[in-house]
């Protein structure tokens, strides 16, 4: 694959971590709701890379054994969308979310309804307010729980298309006082790359003078 067909320009990368931007602050003020205090997200990096690039990032930051919440989407815009954490930080997560006045027995039995729930809101308040902000709809599957390492997350049944690409949005959220990092990947295939990209011209096209 060229290396060209794995890159936005950077208007278009400008323009994409503007809607980036705009879809996570609106999932921290729906995550807020969830567990009734301040939720701080941020966007700070947006790579577009090839899976095996992809699962060695993750190997980079160290996370060997993790948890994600899955979610295939598909429209004109197809692929999935997986927010990934660190195992040993989910019950963090789950803790934020369920309350304090839970036990540990009771946050473990509540863990994967929670998880399944943030990443829900998370994934589901992203993708929609790009594909709206785009001019587009999306069908979103329901959320799964998984658990695994990079390599399992990005070779997913089906099995990746040829060409296929992940979007990889690094986010570092805050809740409440608990630090717990994780990432947003999207995994699209080369067609439906190039239809991100024509959209992304259309948005810029759209916003015209105005600084992106």
């Amino acid at each position: 694959m060229a290396a060209a067909e794995l890159t936005l320009d950077e208007l278009e990368t400008d323009a994409l971590t503007e809607l980036v931007n705009i879809a996570v602050s609106r999932a921290a003020k729906n995550l807020r709701e969830m567990v009734g205090g301040q939720v701080f997200l941020s966007v700070p990096r947006i790579q577009l890379v090839g899976r095996q690039q992809a699962i060695e990032i993750l190997g980079e930051q160290g996370m060997d054994r993790l948890v994600a919440v899955h979610q295939l989407f598909e429209g004109e815009l197809t692929g999935r969308a997986l927010l990934i954490f660190p195992e040993a930080r989910s019950l963090e997560l789950v803790r934020a979310v369920a309350g304090p006045e839970h036990s540990l027995e009771d946050i473990i039995d509540l863990e994967q309804e929670a998880l399944a729930e943030t990443g829900n809101v998370i994934l589901n308040s992203c993708l929609a307010t790009i594909a709206n902000l785009l001019h587009r709809s999306l069908k979103v599957s329901l959320p799964e729980v998984i658990r695994g390492t990079g390599v399992d997350f990005f070779n997913l049944s089906p099995p990746p298309a040829p060409g296929e690409v992940v979007l990889f949005l690094y986010i570092n959220f805050t809740v409440k006082d608990h630090d717990i990092t994780g990432y947003i990947a999207m995994l699209m295939d080369m067609p439906s790359l190039a239809v991100l990209k024509a959209l992304l011209s259309d948005f810029i096209e759209r916003v015209g003078g105005t600084e992106i």
